[in-house]
Parts: C-alpha cells; sequence; structure tokens
C-alpha cells in the first residue's frame, strides 16, 4: 500500500473508495493474524504521540495496542500532559512532536487543531476524533457490516438515528457516500448536518452511485441492514440540555419497535460506545433522573443487550483498522 505511506488520515475524503477498501482488507488479515498469534511486527523503532484532549477508552486502547504489536512506542499526552493550546501554540508544538516522532494522533475538539498539526508537524497525523469528524471510527463501521452483511456483492444498507450535526452523523453520512452505500440520516430537522456537509454527500454519491436520504421520519429505517446510533448529548454540552434533547429525541430511540420498523427481522444494532442504554453508570443514573427515561436514552437496554447488537465486534474491529491505518502509513513501502 505504498500510495498510503506517509499520508495523513485527518476525515473520511482524504481516502478514495479503493483507498478504504485496501485498508479494509488490510485490517481483516490483520485480525486473522492477531488471532492466530502470528502478528509480525512492521513498525520496530517507531514512536507515535498520542494526543487526547478528550477522554477515551477505545480510540486510546486501540492506538496503544496496535502500536505495541507492530513493535512501535506510544507517548500518550493528556490535557494535562501537552502545552498545546494553552502555553504553545498547535502548530509550536506540532513542530516540537514532529521532530521527536514519526507519527501524532490527536483526539480533540476542533478539526482546525488536527489539520494544523498536519499541516506543521512534517509527519503523519491521525483523527481519533474531533467534533465533526471520525474517520477511524468509519473504518471500524465498514469492517463491522462487511462482516455480518447478508449480501457483501451489494451496496450496505445503513441508516444512523439521533442527532445528525456531529462526528458520527456526518462521518457515516459522506463515508456512506464514498463507499456506494444506500445511507439514511434520520434525525429531527433542527439537528441535521450542516449544509455543506450534505452538499458534500451529495457530490460523493453522484460519482460512487450511493443513494443518500435525509429524513425526520423514523420510518426512514425501512429495509436497512444496519442501525447505527450515538449519544444524544456529546461531551461537554451542559447538563441543560439533557432534559430538551431527549424530549426532542426520544421518538428515534433505538428500542424494539424501531428496528421492526426495518422489516428486516437479521437487522444489526450498532453504536460506537459509549452508550446510556441503562441507568448502571454514575452519568447514566444522572441522566435517567433528569430525563425520566429509566430504560436507556438512545437505545433500550433490551436492543443493546439482543442478538441484533454487534457492538462490541464494532469495538474490536477499532483496533484492526486503527493498525491498518498505521502499517499503510508508516510501515515500509513495499
Amino acid at each position: 500500500m505504498s500510495t498510503l505511506h506517509g499520508r495523513s488520515f485527518l476525515k473520511e475524503v482524504d481516502f478514495t473508495k479503493d483507498e478504504l477498501q485496501e485498508l479494509l482488507e488490510l485490517a481483516g488479515a490483520l485480525k486473522i493474524a492477531k488471532h492466530a498469534g502470528d502478528d509480525y511486527p512492521r513498525l520496530r523503532g517507531q514512536n507515535i504521540a498520542l494526543i487526547f484532549e478528550k477522554s477515551s477508552t477505545r480510540t486510546r486502547c486501540a492506538f496503544e495496542v496496535a502500536a505495541h504489536d507492530q513493535g512501535a512506542h506510544v507517548t500518550y499526552l493528556d490535557p494535562s500532559g501537552s502545552q498545546m493550546g494553552h502555553k504553545e501554540s498547535v502548530a509550536d508544538t506540532a513542530a516540537v512532536l514532529g521532530r521527536m516522532f514519526d507519527a501524532i494522533e490527536y483526539r480533540g475538539s476542533e478539526q482546525a487543531h488536527v489539520e494544523e498539526l498536519a499541516r506543521c508537524a512534517g509527519v503523519p497525523v491521525f483523527n481519533g476524533l474531533t467534533n465533526e469528524w471520525h474517520p477511524t471510527q468509519m473504518l471500524a463501521d465498514l469492517m463491522t457490516m462487511q462482516e455480518h452483511t447478508a449480501s457483501p456483492h451489494e451496496p450496505l444498507r445503513y441508516a444512523f438515528v439521533g442527532d445528525g450535526r456531529y462526528n458520527m452523523g456526518r462521518s457515516l453520512l459522506v463515508t456512506g457516500a464514498i463507499m456506494g452505500a444506500d445511507v439514511r440520516l434520520v434525525t429531527p430537522a433542527e439537528l441535521r448536518p450542516p449544509q455543506d456537509v450534505i452538499e458534500l454527500a451529495e457530490r460523493l454519491a453522484e460519482h460512487s452511485g450511493a443513494r443518500i436520504t435525509i429524513t425526520d421520519e423514523p420510518d426512514g429505517v425501512e429495509g436497512v441492514e444496519f442501525v447505527h446510533t450515538d449519544v444524544w448529548v456529546s461531551m461537554g454540552e451542559p447538563k441543560a440540555v439533557w432534559a430538551e434533547r431527549a424530549t426532542l429525541l426520544q421518538p428515534f430511540q433505538v428500542n424494539r419497535a424501531l428496528l421492526e420498523r426495518t422489516g428486516n427481522p437479521a437487522v444489526k444494532f450498532m453504536h460506537c460506545l459509549p452508550a446510556f442504554h441503562d441507568a448502571g453508570t454514575t452519568l447514566g443514573a444522572e441522566m435517567a433522573a433528569a430525563t425520566g427515561m429509566t430504560d436507556g436514552l438512545e437505545v433500550t437496554d433490551e436492543v443493546f443487550r439482543s442478538p441484533a447488537s454487534i457492538v462490541f465486534d464494532q469495538a474490536e474491529n477499532r483496533l484492526h483498522t486503527i493498525k491498518a491505518v498505521l502499517v499503510a502509513t508508516l510501515g515500509q513501502p513495499s
């Protein structure tokens, strides 16, 4: 995959459909090798900086394990472990880290920050999540859907249900447009993604043959193979929005009735996690008390724990797809 060597991955449109598919095939091979205990290290002697301005379980663990499996070393920088944005500019931080590390991962709020890191670092930069885009999650989602699809030679058919303004709604829309999928965004009209994102998806769909649907009707899920959702309140939003957001989105909760609207008895449920599917966590209990929704917010516990749920396959695939990105961009080109 010499065409990807030395490149950054900042948003989904950085790579073409063929390049994304090549990464998925590489991830599949790496997954087989990992499970067989035959993972060959291709990144010996490389060092990767992991900048986390937002907390993480799956993204951090996936990058760390992927790097270690491939013989690379990582340095984890949490919000208190770096001066970036506080006493030092993003550009200056990038210039320093680019002289010490072979690559940089960034997880934070602003897409502009990861873009500036890539401009100034001189090494590949990977977006672990921003408010706008979540490209490494998209690779894991594509891999998981391809593994579970009943029709591997036909376009994927999936819906995202919930708040369409932020990274998961945007990314699933644009990624589906790149890949030629039948992708639906089922969201209240007030929570549609920005118009420029919709227009980007429409342009990509013209090229790929994708079918793009944006609707505020829950019946928009009819005929899909996969139903995605995400939390209704994003990191950093105040508690004051919880009850109002829950009232607006309650008709879009992924419950048994919504899955039945697909008309597909084999439909699968997906979530990037963590999920508020019960009141068993501190924040989950607070949200349940504030909203009066005691059996989950964006998804019910019944659906989350049902045979339809493939969320933990999806979570594992973060490792294999992130490893593919590291190998393809940092490994020695053949």
